[in-house]
């Protein structure tokens, strides 16, 4: 690694955190991992060897052993971050726990640390305006599951020190994620207010009897997903008119204004809306193959993210 966040702590050690830990290993990082629960870390460091297990055997990691020999579980929150260069917290996404979480980091952690929180869409403004190192921490969103997408979205607080961002920047690059700085605290940030814009459109068109939930999900699994696996939005519609992005904005623009227009009393997912898609997903997949599944979809997760690394960009 070219950064100097070397020694890193992560607060957490659920899906998210374990995939984080990951993540830091990987990128050649000393991790201390710690989680409140005894029980999960009972079954922590089982659980990331299975995890760089499935890892190697897609190829996306070399030997698994040296990865996980570079994580080293911590009984105490205070042993895990006091001499961390950076800490992840990645406990439950409650705005209490997560002040109670982060006071306990700012009193444990070094002065020159950074925090970065694995928040969904609470801002850091919500759960550090009370610290004494407030300006230490920020928002660093990652995709679930970390260590197999790379986004991570950098919010700030509004009293977060700007230098610290480039630095974590090139930290999370160095690890393999691909790090998007968000410029002002936005309830959901930019990854979950993309993603609710769709499913918000998704729920309208099935409550409205327009389509099943399985066609729906065709519609994105086997046409807008292709696309959108390896280009953005902005890029694709430029790729998607002979004249590029103008040209396409030119053809379709009015389409889409009034397709916003007519959803402009945007409505709740109805309770019973919600009944109907959950009982047509239990029909296609029983609540007891729900795991079996989350595990398909990370082997193919693996399976895309080693094709895309193969292609040119």
């Amino acid at each position: 690694m070219s950064h100097t966040l070397k020694n890193v702590a992560v607060v957490g050690a659920g899906l998210v955190g374990s995939g984080w830990a990951i993540v830091f290993a990987r990128g050649g990082a000393a991790v201390r991992l710690y989680d409140a629960s005894e029980a999960i870390r009972a079954q922590a460091l089982q659980r990331l060897g299975s995890m760089l297990a499935d890892m190697q055997a897609a190829g996306l990691v070399g030997e698994a052993a040296p990865i996980l020999a570079r994580i080293t579980l911590c009984h105490s929150l205070e042993e895990a971050v006091a001499d961390a260069d950076y800490i992840q917290e990645s406990v439950l996404e409650r705005v209490e726990v997560k002040q109670a979480a982060c006071a306990q980091i700012d009193a444990a952690m070094r002065a020159d640390a950074i925090v970065g929180s694995s928040s969904s869409g609470i801002p850091a403004s919500a759960f550090t305006e009370g610290l004494a190192k407030r300006s230490r921490f920020l928002v660093a969103h990652p995709v679930n599951p970390p260590h197999l997408v790379p986004l991570v979205e950098l919010v700030p607080a509004p009293w977060t020190d700007a230098g610290i961002i480039p630095v974590l920047r090139a930290a999370m690059e160095g690890w393999g994620q691909a790090p998007i700085e968000v410029k002002g605290e936005i309830e959901g940030f930019i990854l979950n207010r993309l993603q609710g814009a769709l499913l918000n459109e998704a729920w309208a068109l099935y409550e409205a009897g327009l389509a099943s939930a399985a066609d729906i999900d065709r519609t994105v699994s086997e046409g807008l997903g292709l696309r959108w696996a390896f280009m953005g939005p902005f890029e694709t519609i430029d790729l998607n008119a002979p004249g590029g992005i103008a040209d396409y904005s030119a053809r379709l623009a009015p389409l889409y204004h009034r397709i916003a227009l007519s959803r402009r009393d945007p409505q709740p997912w109805s309770a019973e809306a919600i009944a109907r898609a959950e009982a047509e997903r239990r029909e296609t997949l029983p609540a007891d193959q729900l795991q079996a599944r989350t595990d398909w979809r990370n082997r193919r997760l693996m399976a895309l993210v080693a094709h895309l690394r193969d292609q040119p960009k």
